[in-house]
């Protein structure tokens, strides 16, 4: 965790210490951010990937979670190792860069059951096991502005994460009271894959300078608003959709016009 999220998060307890907590995608970028911070607030964290990355330090299963079956697997695993589930975090996704004329139909639904499809499948069958729960469950959709703006390059990717914001909001109503379902809407994050995306350091410093808060986020700012979320604090919330993002993106038309903004 970076000094400057230890510093303004010393002393928060969220009340999520024993809790057990299934992070997909939980092994790096923003899926590791969220897997610290909840280990750090005392949860037992297990994630999922297709591959295991050596050194993690956390309980890690290895889930395509597009493999229904794989899910279903993955979920009994865990009940029947902890003897419950409490926390789902659905962050498992993304898409390399594809024009929506080049993308082939086949690559196109492999992105929405990955971003899409594959969180419906584990949030279904965590929900079985969380009804069934007398503190019943908490699911955390990670969802993306890319949902909710242009996303040349990436046009499945973006339709998927639209879609999981109404997944969001259908799963709260239909699961109430005993499962909460909410989504973190992410914007920029640097990651340890930053320069992918954003090109090298120059770049980011330029690009941050469009962010209100003047920064991309680290992925542990995505991980507290996860954890919040999740939390008892958060008793009375579900399906929100809580905006982590630094203030959002100016219209570009303001870098360039003329006019006087008042």
């Amino acid at each position: 965790m970076t000094d400057a999220v230890d510093s303004a998060a010393e002393g928060i307890s969220l009340g999520l210490t024993g809790r057990i907590v299934l992070v997909t995608g939980g092994v790096r970028g923003v899926g590791a951010g969220i897997s610290r911070v909840f280990a750090a607030q005392g949860a037992t964290v297990v994630t999922c990937a297709r591959r295991p990355v050596k050194g993690s330090p956390y309980e890690f299963r290895p889930c395509d979670i597009r493999d229904d079956e794989a899910v279903k697997a993955l979920v009994d695993g865990i009940v029947g190792d902890h003897g419950r589930l409490d926390i789902v975090v659905n962050n498992a996704g993304g898409s390399p860069y594809v024009l929506a004329a080049d993308a082939s139909a086949k690559f196109s639904t492999k992105i929405v059951e990955l971003n899409l499809l594959g969180a419906l499948s584990l949030s279904q069958h965590a929900n079985a096991v969380m009804q069934s729960q007398d503190s019943g469950g908490s699911i955390i959709n990670i969802t993306s502005v890319s949902g909710r703006r242009p996303t040349p390059g990436t046009v499945a990717y973006g339709a998927a994460k639209a879609g999981m914001e109404s997944m969001t909001s259908t799963l709260a109503v239909e699961w109430a009271p005993k499962v909460r379902v909410n989504s973190v809407v992410v914007g920029m994050v640097e990651t340890e894959q930053s320069e992918l995306f954003y090109g090298d350091a120059e770049s980011i410093a330029a690009i941050s300078k469009n962010v209100p808060l003047g920064r991309l986020a680290k992925p542990e700012d995505i991980g507290w608003a996860t954890a919040f979320l999740a939390s008892p604090a958060a008793s009375y919330i579900s399906g929100a959709s809580l905006e982590v993002h630094g203030g959002g993106e100016p219209p570009h038309y303001l870098s360039t016009t003329n006019a006087a903004i008042k």
